[in-house]
């Protein structure tokens, strides 16, 4: 048996949380936590740990140099770098809306990134 000490980010209460996990990496319980929120977080960051990815993108043809961006769903923790790289290698040509898909299924993980910000042509 292990013991993973955390603390929730899933609100603003922080609780610290102590997941104990058997011999083969499954969850036998959770405490610390004030509500089922914590619960679910300590046990998903302990058996498939996810992260929501932002950032920017170069923008071409627009006001501003680069457009807000971030993963529309959270995406596995190891795959950040891939994320990451897809990103610094992007440019999108202006006009940009809130919600448009900026690269489809990034790094192959099935979630798109999508602009957060409008940029319209100039």
């Amino acid at each position: 048996m292990a013991f993973v000490e955390l603390t929730c980010i899933s609100c603003p209460l922080g609780c610290p949380l102590s997941v104990e996990t058997d011999d083969e990496g499954r969850v036998l319980s959770v405490t610390g936590n004030t509500c089922r929120r914590g619960e679910e977080y300590g046990r998903k960051e302990v058996t498939a740990p996810t992260r929501t990815v932002t950032s920017t993108v170069r923008l071409t043809g627009g006001g501003s140099p680069v457009v807000s961006v971030r993963t529309s769903e959270d995406i596995p923790k190891g795959k950040i770098f891939d994320v990451m790289a897809s990103i610094r290698s992007a440019s999108v040509a202006a006009p940009v809306h809130i919600g448009d898909v900026v690269i489809p299924n990034i790094a192959g993980t099935g979630v798109d990134l999508i602009a957060t910000t409008e940029r319209e042509a100039v």
